[in-house]
């Protein structure tokens, strides 16, 4: 995040304070120690906690993982928000003022461009409506219950040193800031930034407007290609949908009903149409890692029928965007007896600031989640006719108007105004002065009114910004005692949409949930007129009734791994962007061998093969780049690395360095060279030809370097999942026009095994300067290398100071295996470089049988304090692929109990 200069400085304290921890002599030394481990949690003996009704165990194990009994559910989450406030407060403080757009009040005008996208989109007031008029009274009870424990915590820890010691920094320059008390609404928030970060295809739908500034559909066609249904499958067998009930047609047992294409007009959008947006959503805090597609996970059920222990095995490891403390938070919820008055026996994983456990287990069921992908957002171009009114079908409409005044640390207040049209749409490029000319350049079709002097405006449809029932489905999850139960809690999982995962002792199932939109015209792929009422989404979404489903299906296991859900046939439209299958179709395949060669799949099989970190591309591409004649020995050499390589990418592999240098020159020969500069990496500077006049296609052309202007993390080619298909595809085709490139000599080159010559030829140069001439040292680690990073300071990169900063706060860099469409899938972006910036962030496999047995691992640890010795314990056991003994059952617990803290009635 970008800081002030009052915050630059507030820096330079921390590095005084750290060089005294360091030093740990004398007076500051005692000092600066103190003020460290002041914010640090009490683990043992008793602490007074208002509101509790009788006294509640909190039970940490070695790692710190707190496991808490009480007797009743008001009890259990009151409890809940103490522990978490006491772990992780500066995560969960700063996250709500990201969801409520208040950044700036913690860290200066830097944070004022954020929060007015987030006011404009309006997570806060959706939220708030949420609670107001959706959650059911159990909830809202839940949820209060929850912000009394942390405030409880907060009263004892109002600011300062005590709070932590970014509180104590905090206040050298913000003096006047004291966190707030919490709110239900605080938790009910969060939920938007969980579906701003696995939205779908809003940046596929701007790459494509992007992209159609220099070529045409076919040459835009052959980069999003269709999915590969007969080579990848689906999640489900595609079954029928009888009015609005969906029916299985892989052998599943049925279930009842659960209770409770044509291009747009200005399609064709250019840089000034989009840019802006762009930058600003480069500008969000990605808290989840990058949005849209690219963000990936794997799961798979495996039925008791196939497993050594003779029930069902889960697993699940979601990808998301690395950072310090982990997203996750690990938690056992626990009535000490069943009853009405307290419902609960979980255990999984949560976020900070939220009650209740997001994925895991109870004592009956298993779940697990992973991105569906539904497209459930639309970018709409408006046609403005005066300050409040806009036109639809030839008649002006009024935007309905909301003031928002965003609050300034060290500085004068903010006000800004939001324009919403009928459906629910903000206007977003009203966020900022570049905004407000967005579509002034778009094309005016024949049917399309005038743009006049200020172009058009540019809405964002998005189903999270309609009230759902979210937080409903998350307690009702963590307490569904079989089939029926689960799918009416996946019912109102409104946003994001999910595949979800699900296992009893005697069932295996798959349940696609979510608000899905029905649109009228146009496929959602690339901005739609708002001026042409056909294209508005339907009133009603996807029913549930007809998404699609699994119970039990004949080949006894189901894997979903962002693959497509259903085939074409399926009624509904759910989104054209999947993800391509790779990773799905390589543990469809490795369970298949397993069922093969041993008859039964057991929990080691599933640890196992969450590490798989195969490449598959490099089976069709690498024995294309051995038939290669090199001459030059040099670069011959780096060639023969590839000879007999299993295609693992494992760490410490020279050839995978090699490999994934080939290919990532190849996509920029081939790609980026032809790319727009706002789609390629900043400061990624390239040999492009340039027409002199692009409007004229014939006119005369030159060579010239040109560098990118796009956020790193963002930037195209990037080499995941779709790129492997892109490349796939063309490479049955010798002569495609993608092959010709411009090579180092500032020639244009053409054809297939040219450019594969000269990918090898810049690979080597390339891993020549980054890790020495002699092969015999390198390695993918030393490229493919990791940094945990506190998402605040430890992301700051704007004075010298912020280095010792980083040092305080980060962790690593550490050398990892796997790649982007690999099932270890740790990503990394091929435009940008070889730097990790995605992983599974977490990792567990359960056991139906034995539910001591289960196992699980966060990428950092409990504790949100740097110092603390659970911010990082964990990280190794995930480097190597390791899980923890994940007890559950009271003895299991009791034995595994390090620390026991009793918070007792105030």
């Amino acid at each position: 995040m970008p800081r002030s200069k009052k915050f630059r400085r507030a820096r330079l304290i921390v590095i005084v304070l750290v060089v005294l921890l360091v030093a740990g002599v004398g007076y500051g030394g005692y000092r600066g120690v103190t003020a460290v481990r002041a914010s640090f949690p009490e683990v043992d003996g008793t602490v007074k906690v208002a509101g509790l009704s009788a006294p509640v165990d909190v039970k940490r194990d070695a790692n710190g993982i707190p496991q808490l009994y009480a007797d009743t559910s008001e009890d259990l989450f009151r409890a809940q928000g103490y522990v978490q406030a006491q772990d992780r407060f500066w995560e969960m403080d700063v996250r709500r003022h990201i969801t409520a757009g208040r950044l700036s009040e913690m860290f200066g005008d830097g944070q004022v461009d954020t929060d007015s996208f987030i006011r404009t989109m309006g997570w806060r007031q959706v939220a708030q409506k949420e609670y107001d008029t959706k959650l059911s009274p159990e909830t809202k009870k839940y949820l209060q219950a929850y912000a009394d424990g942390v405030n409880a915590w907060l009263a004892e820890h109002p600011g300062g040193e005590k709070a932590s010691l970014e509180y104590a920094m905090l206040g050298a320059v913000n003096s006047g800031y004291k966190p707030e008390q919490w709110t239900p609404v605080d938790s009910v928030a969060w939920l938007k930034a969980m579906a701003w970060n696995l939205s779908g295809n809003l940046q596929e739908e701007i790459d494509r407007s992007l992209l159609a500034q220099d070529f045409g559909p076919d040459k835009i066609a052959e980069l999003y290609p269709d999915y590969p249904y007969a080579r990848n499958g689906t999640i489900v067998k595609t079954g029928t949908v009888n009015g609005d009930t969906y029916r299985p047609a892989d052998g599943s047992t049925p279930a009842g009903a659960a209770p409770g294409a044509g291009t747009a007009q200005g399609a064709a959008t250019t840089k000034a149409l989009l840019q802006g947006l762009t930058d600003r959503i480069d500008g969000m805090p990605q808290l989840l890692g990058r949005p849209g597609q690219g963000i990936g996970s794997n799961s798979w059920v495996v039925a008791g029928s196939h497993t050594t222990t003779g029930k069902p095995l889960l697993a699940n490891d979601p990808h998301l965007g690395p950072g310090l403390p982990s997203v996750w938070y690990q938690m056992g919820l626990h009535c000490r007896t069943a009853s009405p008055a307290c419902q609960f026996d979980v255990t999984g994983f949560t976020f900070a600031g939220m009650p209740g456990v997001v994925i895991g287990h109870n004592k009956d069921v298993a779940w697990g989640f992973t991105n569906l992908g539904a497209d459930v957002t639309d970018l709409y171009l408006e046609k403005v006719t005066g300050p409040d009114t806009y036109q639809v079908d030839g008649k002006d409409e009024k935007f309905d108007l909301r003031k928002e005044t965003i609050k300034v640390a060290g500085g004068e207040d903010r006000t800004i105004t939001v324009r919403t049209t009928r459906t629910g749409a903000p206007l977003i490029s009203d966020v900022s002065t570049e905004q407000q000319n967005v579509g002034k350049y778009a094309p005016n079709g024949s049917s399309a009114p005038d743009r006049g002097t200020g172009g058009y405006g540019v809405a964002l449809q998005w189903t999270a910004l309609s009230p759902g029932r979210t937080m409903d489905a998350v307690f009702e999850l963590d307490r569904a005692r079989n089939w029926d139960e689960f799918r009416a809690a996946a019912k109102d999982f409104a946003v994001p949409a999910q595949n979800l995962i699900y296992a009893d002792s005697k069932n295996i199932g798959y349940q696609a949930p979510g608000v899905i939109p029905v649109r009228g015209k146009g496929d959602g792929s690339m901005p739609a007129p708002g001026w042409d009422s056909s294209y508005q989404w339907k009133p009603d979404p996807v029913p549930f009734t007809a998404l699609p489903y699994s119970l039990n299906p004949a080949a006894g296991y189901i894997v979903t791994a962002n693959q497509a859900v259903v085939d074409p046939s399926y009624k509904y439209s759910l989104t054209k962007d999947w993800e391509y299958g790779t990773r799905a179709k390589e543990i469809t395949d490795q369970i298949e061998g397993l069922l093969k060669n041993n008859g039964k799949i057991s929990p080691d099989d599933m640890q196992t093969l969450q590490l798989d970190n195969t490449s598959i591309m490099a089976k069709t591409l690498v024995p294309l780049l051995l038939k290669q004649r090199i001459d030059d020995p040099y670069v011959r050499e780096a060639q023969d690395l590839l000879k007999d390589w299993n295609f693992h990418q494992d760490a410490d592999s020279a050839a995978a360095a090699y490999y994934n240098g080939v290919w990532r020159n190849l996509l920029s020969l081939a790609f980026g060279q032809k790319f727009p500069a706002d789609i390629r990496a900043k400061d990624n500077c390239l040999l492009v030809r340039q027409q002199d006049d692009p409007t004229k296609p014939d006119s005369s052309s030159k060579i010239v370097t040109q560098c990118g202007t796009r956020d790193p993390s963002k930037a195209q080619p990037d080499g995941g999942d779709r790129w492997t298909e892109v490349v796939r595809t063309q490479l049955d085709k010798p002569d495609s026009s993608w092959w010709t490139y411009i090579d180092s000599d500032h020639k244009e080159q053409k054809g297939l095994d040219n450019l594969l010559k000269e990918a090898m030829k810049n690979a080597r140069q390339d891993l020549t300067s980054l890790l020495g001439k002699d092969i015999s040292t390198w390695s993918w680690g030393r490229l493919h290398k990791l940094e945990l990073r506190e998402q605040t300071l430890g992301t700051d990169n704007s004075s010298i100071a912020s280095g010792l900063v980083h040092k305080l706060l980060n962790r690593g860099p550490y050398r990892l295996s796997g790649g982007s469409a690999a099932v270890d899938a740790a990503g990394w972006n091929a435009a940008a470089g070889y730097q990790v910036d995605w992983i599974p962030s977490m990792r567990m496999v359960v056991d139906l049988n034995d539910l001591d047995s289960s196992r699980w691992v966060n990428v950092g640890g409990a504790s949100g304090h740097a110092f603390h010795q659970n911010y990082n314990d964990q990280t190794d056991l995930w480097l190597k692929g390791k899980l923890l003994t994940w007890a559950y059952t009271p003895d299991a617990v009791e034995k595994a109990t390090k620390h026991k803290l009793v918070l007792t009635t105030g």
